[in-house]
């Protein structure tokens, strides 16, 4: 097996490198994808606009996403990027025009449209994603950058990374999910002071607050991330995912909802392999082997 791809240098859009095979068009010059010991990872590969994300770089990610959801041989997704920065937001030249379908004036609805259809959609294929996504930020995470970040089930940041909630210094709100993560995962006060000031927020301030799970130095990064999505691809996939849902569930429902989604997740896991394969592997007193299934 060949192994885990070792990342370049990252900008601050979000990007952290990953393994590159040989591009088949453009974006995948711009969207790195290799698949190694079970781990899909997914590189930004925009060094020089500091990883900003295209449209067509967003519609890629999504795909590879609904990919690792649907092949069985993936079982853990890393997110990284290349050069100095993880990913600087959107970048809104060359997306298809806001208005019209002919391109004519915007009117009431279009950008609300565009919204729902881009960054939303794009976010919501990171927590809807039936693997675990790691994200290895590599460098400043900007916009709707920090937001691919935040949606991701763990991050790891290297010491040079940063996360800015840039949206109010341009006059405009939060988009890509960021007031419905951000209050989750540090409360609404925190959430409300990174918006409003859009100040800069270093790694170990960001690993303080609960926005990052590990800060670890920028030479380790792509080492801690493949040892911990390895050890997520050898888990039990299944059962993986259905925590995932549960967990993201849990802040939107209430009590009654939340167990019985809980039981019913437990009825579909323990019919898996994996389940037979982990109560087998207690009683024999070794450790399990799971397959993903």
């Amino acid at each position: 097996m060949t192994s885990a791809p070792s990342p370049r240098a990252a900008s601050p859009a979000g990007e952290s490198p990953a393994p590159a095979a040989g591009p088949a068009d453009p974006v995948d010059s711009l969207i790195l994808h290799a698949t190694d010991n079970g781990v899909s990872w997914l590189t930004l590969n925009r060094p020089d606009a500091m990883n900003a994300l295209t449209w067509d770089q967003r519609e890629r990610l999504i795909g590879r996403l609904a990919d690792a959801s649907a092949d069985p041989d993936v079982r853990a997704v890393v997110i990284t990027a290349t050069g100095k920065g993880f990913c600087a937001g959107a970048d809104l030249r060359g997306s298809p025009p806001a208005g019209g379908a002919d391109g004519g004036d915007r009117v009431p609805g279009d950008v609300a449209r565009m919204i729902r259809n881009g960054a939303q959609r794009f976010i919501a294929a990171v927590l809807d994603c039936e693997k675990p996504v790691i994200a290895a930020v590599n460098g400043t995470a900007a916009g709707i950058g920090a937001h691919l970040a935040f949606a991701c089930d763990l991050v790891l940041a290297a010491e040079s990374a940063r996360f800015i909630e840039v949206f109010a210094r341009r006059g405009l709100v939060p988009d890509g999910g960021g007031a419905y993560l951000l209050p989750r995962l540090i409360g609404p006060q925190r959430a409300k002071e990174l918006m409003f000031f859009g100040d800069a927020v270093p790694a170990a301030e960001a690993a303080r607050l609960g926005l990052v799970n590990r800060v670890v130095p920028d030479g380790e990064l792509a080492k801690t991330a493949r040892e911990w999505a390895e050890r997520l691809a050898a888990g039990p996939t299944r059962a993986l995912a259905l925590t995932k849902a549960l967990v993201n569930a849990s802040l939107d429902t209430d009590r009654g909802t939340a167990f019985a989604a809980e039981a019913t997740a437990q009825e579909i896991t323990m019919t898996t392999a994996d389940a037979q394969e982990g109560v087998a592997s207690f009683v024999e007193r070794r450790p399990p082997t799971y397959r993903g299934r």
